[in-house]
Formats: structure tokens, C-alpha cells, sequence
């Protein structure tokens, strides 16, 4: 059992940086993916959530991805050779043709247009991409041991609150045994006054018939098991508890139904509170 709530964070270097990954998980009733990245890395996003969608079913995901490269190392300077050789033989020839007096140095060359020049630097996208995928794996392995620990909180309280079920259902049984045999001694009539005793040995084979839960007992009991197996479960089981908690509420209401007396009816408030204290803890599971 994983509960939806977690975090999970990594870095891998990078040419002159890191990339880190950060993931956020949180309740929610569907897979929520959103991905926040530099543009640089949008051509492999699709393959970001692949990863994700292989690790998590359920919850609202946020992932961020940030790329941090030192000061000056986004661009480099670069030099014209090729013009700087032109300049130096023009401005030779120069001096030659008409006898002119000076030397070509530094200062004078660097006052020549579009000698320097800045580009930025081309990303090492291979590099980079494999980089994002080994730090998003980190961090998916890290929200992964954070959302385990929570579920494991999450199936302690479960597995008691299924604990207080099974009672419940051994003290309905014990109930419902009670009140049949309280029927049943109830007297019918052994004759006499004719039609009156058959009037009351009827409504009391009715009363009867409509007391026996014994399916209802059996069913109720079969779902409180099986909730105590799925609970162990390493797979995403939150929308099977959901499903199974309607399951149980329904065999409570029809055993309150036949047997409508307060021992019983307050059993069942009992069984549906702790009902609904576990199908708030379904809220929080995978």
C-alpha cells in the first residue's frame, strides 16, 4: 500500500552544471501529470512522463526540472582570425605604399568591428537528456520510499480500524442469534380463538423470516476479510477499497433493515463510522 503524498528529489552533473529533478505528489482521484522543464528539454518530454506513468497511477503529480549552468558558461567568445589577418595585411600594404609610420598592435585591433564576437553555446542534448533520465530516476525511487512509508502509517490505522469490523460482525452475529431465539419463543397460539392464533402465528413466521442475515452475516464478514488481504497489497488497491467499503455498507443497511432492533442498529452506526474512517484513508491511497 503507497499512500498518494510524497517528494522525491535528485541531481546529475552536467557540462559546466547540474540538472536537478523535483517531484511532488498529492491526492487526487485520477493521474495528474504536470511537467515544468527548459525548453531545451521538450523534445524528450514525452518520454519524461512514460517514466512517470510506469511508477504512479494515481495522484496529482507535479515535476520540475531545472537546469543550472555557472556564469559565462552559456556563451563563448570567439575571434575572426580570418578578418584579423586581413585587416593586419591591409593595413601593412598600406604602410607600405605610402611610407607611413606606426605599428600594428593590440589597441588598434581591437578596435576593428566584428573581430570579437559572442554565440551562445550548443547544448549537449544527448548528454543532457541521459542526465534528465538518470535524475528523474532518482527522484521517482525517492518518492516511491517516501510514498511506502506514508501508506505503511496509512495501513496500520486501516488494518485496525478492519479489526473493529470483524468485531463488529462476530457481535451482530451473536445479536441476530439472540433475537431469533427471542422470537421463536414467543407464543403462537395452539388453537384456540380460531383465526386469531393463525393471525399471530403468521405475523410471527413473517417476523422470523424477516430476521434472518445470515447471508448478509456471511457476505459482510467474506468483505471485511478480503479488506484485511487487500490492505497488504504492494499494488495501487485504493479504488478496489473504494469499491469494497460500498460493498460492506451495503450488507450493514439490509442487516439494519431486518433487524430493526437498537442493540443491532447500534452496531451497525458502529460498523458504518468505522466505514467511513477508512474510506477517508482510501483518500490518501494509490
Amino acid at each position: 500500500m503507497k499512500s498518494m503524498t510524497g517528494y522525491g528529489e535528485a541531481s546529475q552533473n552536467i557540462r559546466g552544471g547540474k540538472v536537478t529533478v523535483q517531484i511532488r505528489s498529492v491526492n487526487h482521484r485520477h493521474l495528474d501529470l504536470q511537467v515544468r522543464a527548459p525548453r531545451e528539454f521538450l523534445s524528450f518530454e514525452e518520454e519524461i512522463r512514460k517514466l512517470v506513468r510506469e511508477k504512479i497511477s494515481r495522484g496529482r503529480i507535479d515535476l520540475f526540472i531545472n537546469r543550472y549552468v555557472a556564469k559565462g558558461q552559456l556563451r563563448k567568445l570567439e575571434m575572426d582570425e580570418a578578418l584579423v589577418g586581413q585587416y593586419i595585411a591591409g593595413v601593412t600594404q598600406l604602410k607600405k605604399k605610402y611610407k607611413l609610420a606606426g605599428d600594428i598592435d593590440v589597441s588598434l585591433l581591437s578596435t576593428i568591428p566584428d573581430v570579437f564576437h559572442v554565440r551562445e553555446v550548443e547544448i549537449d542534448s544527448a548528454g543532457e537528456r541521459s542526465a534528465v533520465i538518470k535524475a528523474l530516476q532518482g527522484a521517482l525511487k525517492k518518492l516511491e520510499q517516501s510514498r511506502e512509508r506514508e501508506g505503511g502509517h496509512l495501513r496500520a490505522d486501516m488494518e485496525s480500524q478492519i479489526g473493529h469490523l470483524k468485531n463488529i460482525a462476530e457481535s451482530l452475529a451473536a445479536r441476530a442469534a439472540e433475537n431469533g431465539v427471542r422470537l421463536q419463543r414467543v407464543p403462537s397460539g395452539n388453537g384456540q380463538n380460531g383465526g386469531e392464533a393463525d393471525k399471530d402465528a403468521g405475523e410471527l413466521s413473517n417476523v422470523v423470516f424477516k430476521g434472518d442475515i445470515n447471508e448478509e452475516l456471511v457476505r459482510l464478514k467474506t468483505h471485511v476479510v478480503a479488506l484485511g488481504r487487500v490492505a497488504r497489497e504492494r499494488e495501487p488497491v485504493g479504488k478496489r477499497i473504494d469499491f469494497m467499503l460500498q460493498e460492506v455498507n451495503r450488507e450493514l443497511n439490509t442487516i439494519s433493515s431486518k433487524v430493526p432492533f437498537i442493540p443491532v442498529t447500534q452496531l451497525v452506526l458502529q460498523g458504518k463510522e468505522r466505514v467511513e474512517k477508512i474510506r477517508e484513508q482510501t483518500q490518501n491511497i494509490e
